[in-house]
């Protein structure tokens, strides 16, 4: 078992390394894609003058963005000058585009520009510390930039061919839907962002720039198949769960975020079988007709799924979304309608109190911890979601019960950073087994509360009331 959720842990971790490089650029993914939809010949609003911008905006600004974030995510400002330095090299050496190179090379200079300061450290007399550090990152920049124009590209182009070929297979052969069977499940534990921003971003704007659209950035983000699990439990579900699945379908549909739902499938897993079909019924349509997004979906609201849509596949994305909605709703509601277990409390209501790292599966009493407690972090996978409406609930909780505590959040990658002695971190359960070891790791010694959602109110109310006693 432990073994399980160390590997678990380790795609967790591996899929936040590559969300941390890619999500604070999502911004300029979609401007892109809108650049793109409007202007290209095939857009709302061909414009050869225009479309000039699109070509260059995806090969030399989109890499070094990656390539800076990812650098500056190992060692800050210098590990992100190095990164974009040295991923040119690999962006002039290929004739694709340099996504996957820049996620690489990125944090690969920075890296080894952090060995290299570590060496100066304290070596260096008062005055020549500029020069040292100029220096040395110029050196180190050039070497990499060399070593990824001849050696890294020829290397990320046979990676990246076998991975096209790949997907290139399944999408002749009509066997691109069978990706849900692997894809939806991951979702649900937290473990996609390793194959969504590792394999299907990059590969999808390398076929947008080529085609005008991508199906691959719907594998993933295509939320239809989500919602209709919420409505199945709307529907069709019992209790707590009944009562709270039209908020969860609301938040999802208008908000894109998937983490409110996956509590009401992990609480009942053979819903998940719902899902999986939703997803495929969309891919199937997306596939036959000619559907695809010019950019990627974030959040994967519908709304989003519409502004990155091109016109010729406008109609298509729509009937993909709602049909793998429908699909997905009627599949997880046959399942809940034969479930005869009685009311689980699906949105578990155990008081998961306060765990310390290393605890086991000790439950420690509120009251005993509460006391120390200066700020609550709410922690999610990328800290852009539902870490982010968790916080607000609790602001607002904190305030009708006028305690005076501060609320922020964070993605489990940066606790490391923003975690000090006093702070409570609330996070999700599937997570929780992360959280700890990224605690552990940093020497933190923060209690933990997990619980299933991070929307749920109720174990928010009695996370208050435990606060309030103990002051």
């Amino acid at each position: 078992m432990k073994t399980n959720t160390s590997k678990k842990v380790k795609v967790q971790k591996m899929g936040a390394f590559l969300s941390a490089e890619v999500m604070p650029n999502i911004g300029v993914f979609i401007g892109w894609g809108l650049l793109a939809a409007l202007f290209i010949p095939t857009g709302w609003l061909p414009n050869e003058t225009m479309n000039q911008m699109v070509a260059p905006t995806m090969k030399y600004l989109m890499p070094l963005l990656i390539a800076y974030t990812g650098g500056y995510n190992v060692h800050k400002k210098r590990g992100g000058v190095i990164g974009s330095f040295a991923t040119m090299g690999v962006i002039l050496g290929a004739d694709i585009n340099m996504l996957a190179g820049a996620m690489l090379m990125g944090p690969l200079a920075a890296w080894v520009l952090k060995k290299v300061d570590k060496l100066f450290e304290g070596k260096v007399k008062p005055g020549m510390e500029m020069m040292v550090n100029n220096f040395s990152l110029g050196l180190v920049g050039v070497c990499l930039m060399v070593l990824g124009f001849f050696a890294f590209v020829p290397v990320i182009e046979f990676l990246l061919g076998i991975l096209s070929t790949a997907v290139d297979f399944l999408i002749n052969k009509g066997l691109l839907p069978l990706i849900a069977v692997f894809v939806q499940p991951a979702k649900v534990l937290f473990l996609n962002n390793a194959v969504n921003h590792g394999i299907m971003i990059p590969l999808g704007v390398e076929q947008a720039a080529e085609a005008g659209k991508s199906l691959l950035f719907m594998i993933e983000a295509n939320n239809g198949c989500v919602l209709g699990i919420a409505l199945a439990f709307t529907f069709f579900g019992k209790g707590t769960a009944k009562k709270a699945a039209p908020g969860a379908a609301f938040i999802n549909f208008f908000g894109g975020i998937g983490e409110v739902v996956y509590p009401f499938v992990l609480s009942k897993p053979l819903v998940i079988l719902g899902q999986i079909a939703g997803s495929m019924v969309s891919l199937f349509i997306i596939q036959v007709f000619g559907g695809g997004t010019v950019a990627p979906i974030s959040p994967g609201s519908f709304f989003a799924l519409l502004s990155v849509s091109p016109k010729d596949a406008m109609l298509v994305n729509i009937i993909s979304y709602f049909a793998g909605m429908a699909v997905s709703m009627l599949v997880a509601g046959f399942i809940l309608k034969m479930d005869k277990t009685e009311d689980e409390a699906v949105l578990i209501e155990q008081d998961y109190g306060f765990d310390m790292p290393g605890a086991g599966a000790v439950v420690v009493d509120p009251k005993q911890n509460s006391a120390a407690v200066q700020r609550i972090i709410y922690a999610c996978d990328a800290g852009m979601g539902s870490s982010v409406m968790g916080e607000s609930i609790m602001k607002t909780k904190l305030q009708k019960a006028m305690l005076n505590i501060e609320v922020m959040h964070s993605s489990v990658a940066t606790l490391c950073e923003n975690a000090r002695a006093g702070d409570l971190i609330v996070t999700t359960q599937p997570l929780e087994a992360r959280v700890k070891n990224v605690l552990e790791t940093n020497g933190k010694k923060n209690s933990v509360y997990a619980v299933d959602n991070l929307l749920n109110s109720e174990a928010y109310d009695r996370l208050v009331d435990s606060l309030k006693k103990s002051e």
